[in-house]
């Protein structure tokens, strides 16, 4: 039994990762051949993808997403190569389903999560013609008590998620807001690397044997001015050392403002897209003259 178009536009589909509508229109212009209909989709859609495949996607958008039912919140990175894309309906359609994929399948890595998002990767490719990339996510789950607060800036360039051990949504609002503006990398000097302190340590004492202010300093003494410099070189990176956006007085830090909230954070995730990708520099002439060879 000949097969329908709708079951041709599945195999075609299956095949190549192309988009329904992609599929369908490759199949009605080339009679229903499947194979001049995969050759046909790599000319005009993935052909062209491919190509794209070296190109530095660093614009894009964070999104934070919460399931009531299950206690669950994904938090992802998703990049595409132009600000103008990112502001699209298209690209803000896309990041939305591949929360929601990640929210409903928990994926245990990013390579699992890309493979259970190519498609919607693939259609985005297709019908946007910019490359797309799924850089990171993480899936916060709580548990009884808790409650998972989060704050989208600027539109999606920064996203925040924060744990805290129980239930205060304006403070947890308010943290949410404090990360996204000042960037902590820790909770607690507890959270740093050993390696990452001894490291710093070493350089502030390389730092301290060409300071001809410290020269002759009693071993005792120099000691506890190299330990007070790392300390303050991690103090800015650390939640509970900075000052709280939201205190009126300026003066508060955060650990104190939570102890006397009596509420704890249990962790917290800050994505700004596009930190640590080195965007590429077009040199619009030469790509002019390279188009016209």
């Amino acid at each position: 039994m000949a097969e329908s178009l709708i079951d041709l536009i599945k195999i075609l589909r299956d095949r190549t990762g192309a988009g329904l509508m992609d599929c369908k229109a490759a199949l009605l212009n080339n009679d229903q051949d499947l194979d001049k209909a995969n050759d046909w989709l790599r000319e005009k859609g993935l052909a062209k993808a491919a190509k794209k495949a070296d190109r530095i996607a660093a614009e894009g958008l964070a999104l934070v997403k919460s399931c009531d039912g299950c206690g669950k919140t994904v938090i992802v990175e998703v990049n595409c190569e132009t600000d103008f894309v990112s502001k699209g309906d298209a690209f803000k359609e896309l990041v939305e389903n591949v929360a929601k994929t990640i929210l409903h399948e928990s994926p245990k890595s990013l390579d699992e999560a890309k493979e259970l998002t190519k498609d919607l990767f693939t259609d985005a490719t297709v019908k946007m013609g910019e490359k797309f990339d799924l850089r990171r996510f993480e899936v916060l789950e709580k548990v009884d008590g808790q409650y998972i607060a989060t704050y989208i800036h600027m539109g999606g360039k920064i996203g925040v998620a924060v744990v805290l051990d129980k239930e205060d949504a304006e403070l947890g609002k308010g943290l949410a807001m404090h990360i996204a503006a000042n960037n902590p990398k820790y909770l607690s000097k507890d959270e740093i690397d050993p390696s990452l302190i001894a490291h710093e340590t070493e350089v502030q004492m390389n730092t301290a044997k060409n300071d001809p202010k410290l020269a002759g300093k009693p071993e005792a003494m120099l000691t506890k001015i190299i330990e007070g410099k790392v300390n303050k070189y991690f103090s800015d990176m650390l939640l509970n050392e900075q000052i709280y956006l939201l205190d009126e007085s300026q003066s508060k830090k955060v650990g104190q403002v939570l102890t006397e909230k009596g509420v704890k954070v249990v962790k917290f995730v800050r994505y700004q897209v596009g930190e640590g990708i080195e965007k590429r520099k077009d040199d619009f002439a030469a790509e002019v003259m390279a188009q016209a060879k």
